[in-house]
């Protein structure tokens, strides 16, 4: 099992945790964690864009100019997408792009994301975050004591007002709770601070 420092929001180490090495330890298997990621994007996608096919546009029916003699390009109709406010060819139309991913293949994905950040010594574990008050010098302060980077993703075990409110206007630092973390967010900032708290939910979660 790894064994990772527990620091408090001051920076000061106030002990150690170790890691279940069925969650953080594993060999990350980065061919589940890009379907997962790409996965991820595709469900973002709102899919709403459109445009107009030739059968769609306003027009046609009389011939724009007459066959020959005009010097230009024979033509039948005003729709044509070689016209000037002509349709599309193959226009766009709106779609759903979501898909679903086995859940043996997320739950690889997360793991090898959480055990990729324990190998690169991106984790961080707190034992809590506890603000004097609500404010979001407090939580800058905290992240610069923890020497954060400047995209960090705070992971807690349940939703904290003061965390989230705290980091809400920092940017690249986004809050996140262990029922909603995902790996996208996880592979997409660079420091992965966890509190000891949301570190037992973890494994008791997906273990």
């Amino acid at each position: 099992m790894a064994t990772v420092k527990v620091l408090n929001i001051a920076g000061n180490e106030t002990g150690t945790i170790e890691l279940n090495d069925a969650i953080f330890g594993i060999e990350p298997n980065q061919n589940a964690v890009h379907e997962v990621v790409v996965n991820y994007l595709a469900n973002q996608r709102q899919g709403t864009q459109s445009a107009k096919t030739r059968g769609e546009v306003r027009g046609g029916g009389r011939k724009p100019f007459r066959q020959k003699g005009t010097g230009r390009h024979r033509q039948g109709s005003s729709t044509d997408p070689s016209q000037i406010g002509g349709g599309v060819v193959f226009a766009p139309k709106p779609r759903d792009y979501s898909y679903k991913v086995p859940k043996k293949v997320k739950r690889l994905a997360l793991k090898s994301a959480l055990s990729a950040k324990v190998q690169d010594n991106e984790i961080i574990v707190v034992d809590s975050f506890d603000f004097a008050e609500p404010k979001t010098k407090e939580m800058a302060a905290a992240l610069k004591n923890l020497n954060a980077a400047k995209k960090a993703l705070i992971v807690t075990a349940e939703k904290d007002e003061n965390v989230v409110r705290t980091a809400a206007n920092i940017p690249g630092v986004r809050t996140a709770i262990v029922g909603t973390m995902n790996v996208y967010e996880i592979v997409n900032h660079t420091s992965f601070i966890v509190t000891k708290e949301a570190v037992k939910k973890i494994e008791e979660v997906y273990l």
